[in-house]
């Protein structure tokens, strides 16, 4: 518990002493009426060895993701919806295993207190859940060795329903407050003890206060970085356990196509794991604006 504590100060220090983004929906003040973005990214990398004195694997990797957003305000009101979908994959001397794999749905709407009032009322809704299985390669958990399944399509899946007060401290950063109703559903009940649940459980809802901040900004030329923070804290158990989501990318586009990216996510969420879950992705490839 000590380390935890530690961890979520040091985060909470970070992201108070750092640029800030988001995967909350911010619709710009000054827009008027409807605005759409879509992105396609394909990125890959290749490594192969022959005879190599230093040694080495041979590895073929590639990750395809889309971002579709829209967004809308008239006057006071706001709405935005994003669609965000990943899906990776690696081969290594033979062996493929998956790299990537999101699917995030979020929709959000927002009615300002004034036209000069940096506060809003908001609703918002989120659906995350994955595309395919995903293993712990050469589990210890497993009886007879080899991989052991640990998740899979809507297992879990999160649906997240919540209201409450925004701030619009600038353009870029916002910080939101509120109620929410968060639900997992496990289509595979012999995975429910990976989340909280009892052996063959297959929902649960929980009722609690969830937080947020969003930050987004060029910090050089070419090249922009944003991080979302969001926590959940389920009213019948104890803060210690708050759900923490952070997610940061610092993305560089090198030419009208090209482009490299950054991720790095942090998770506590001690239905899983008593231990923090990080991930890190480094990668370049083709970046299409469809419009």
């Amino acid at each position: 518990m000590k380390t935890l504590n530690i961890s979520i100060t040091l985060l909470t220090l970070l992201l108070f002493s750092v640029p800030l983004t988001a995967q909350t929906i911010v619709v710009p003040e000054d827009q008027e009426g409807d605005i759409q973005t879509w992105i396609v990214n394909l990125n890959g990398s290749q490594a192969s060895y022959d005879n190599w004195s230093e040694g080495g694997v041979n590895t073929v990797s590639g990750t395809f993701s889309t971002i579709f957003t829209h967004m809308y305000r008239n006057e006071l009101f706001a709405y935005g919806f994003r669609a965000n979908l990943r899906y990776g994959q690696s081969r290594i001397d033979g062996d493929t295993r998956k790299s990537d794999d999101l699917i995030a749905l979020r929709g959000r709407a927002t009615y300002g207190f004034s036209k000069t009032s940096k506060f809003a009322g908001y609703s918002a809704i989120m659906l995350r859940t994955q595309f395919t299985d995903g293993y712990e390669y050469g589990a210890k958990m497993n009886p007879v060795g080899g991989d052991s399944l640990i998740s899979g399509f809507f297992a879990p899946a999160y649906l997240t329903e919540g209201a409450g007060i925004t701030f619009q401290a600038n353009p870029k950063l916002q910080v939101e407050a509120g109620l929410a109703l968060k639900q997992t559903f496990i289509s595979d009940g012999d995975l429910a003890p990976n989340y909280g649940l009892t052996q063959g459980d297959t929902f649960r809802s929980e009722g609690g206060l969830t937080t947020g901040i969003s930050f987004q900004s060029d910090v050089a030329e070419n090249i922009k970085y944003s991080s979302n923070l969001e926590t959940f804290t389920n009213f019948l158990i104890p803060i210690s356990q708050t759900d923490v989501y952070w997610a940061n990318e610092l993305v560089g586009q090198i030419n009208s196509i090209v482009s490299a990216s950054f991720q790095f996510e942090l998770r506590y969420d001690n239905d899983f794991s008593s231990d923090l879950q990080i991930k890190q992705v480094l990668s370049a490839g083709i970046s299409v604006n469809l419009y």
